[in-house]
């Protein structure tokens, strides 16, 4: 199947409904980032089932279309979506979804965001411009977010007040560092986001 120009539509939430078992609840989660960054590899590492993901491998006829600075050696990209599942309990269940991070296939984002609670914005300091674009299509969209830094061996260190202001980020969104091999660190990053949009709602009702 050639997802890249399918016209079927990535599931949104109410295609997700159809997956809940009975009296459970179903939110939404999006992992985002640039090409490379990461995404597929953390969904499948702190799914509880075996994802559904979309990669396929990269051919010569991205030549000249794709730009990948830095992530040269990588020959598989995700051409839809990345979805996988965690069950926090009987009555809640998280569901995810890694977008794809080549710009060509940018526009699957739409259906990818709708009903999404937040984002997690994957991170690597070796090419940190890369998320730039991805950032500003966030706060366009007015989806909340928090940025983990994916720790990628040999990957530069930078103080969390430096990478802010690179990002150009307000004191109030959460910066973490993970590692998207490893289910506990993904899964630390995501409570980041479950506790910072919690503190979203709160301020709200104030």
């Amino acid at each position: 199947m050639d997802y890249a120009s399918s016209d079927a539509p990535p599931m949104g939430p109410r295609d997700t409904d159809m997956l809940l078992p009975h009296g459970a609840r179903g939110v939404k989660v999006v992992i985002v980032g640039g090409f490379g960054v990461g995404k597929t590899t953390m969904v499948g590492s702190v799914s509880e089932i075996p994802p559904l993901t979309t990669e396929e491998t990269m051919t010569q006829a991205g030549v000249g279309i794709d730009h990948n600075p830095g992530a040269e050696g990588k020959n598989t990209t995700t051409v839809a979506m990345d979805f996988g599942r965690i069950s926090i309990n009987r009555e809640l269940i998280l569901y995810l979804f890694g977008t794809p991070g080549q710009e060509r296939f940018w526009f699957l984002w739409n259906g990818i965001f709708e009903g999404a609670l937040g984002a997690v914005v994957l991170v690597d300091t070796r090419r940190i411009e890369v998320c730039f674009e991805v950032i500003t299509r966030l706060e366009d969209r007015r989806v909340p977010f928090v940025v983990a830094v994916n720790a990628f061996p040999e990957a530069p260190h930078h103080p969390v007040e430096e990478l802010r202001t690179a990002l150009a980020l307000s004191d109030t969104v959460p910066i973490v560092t993970c590692d998207a091999r490893d289910r506990s660190s993904c899964r630390d990053a995501l409570l980041s986001l479950m506790v910072y949009l919690c503190t979203l709602a709160a301020q709200e009702t104030v």
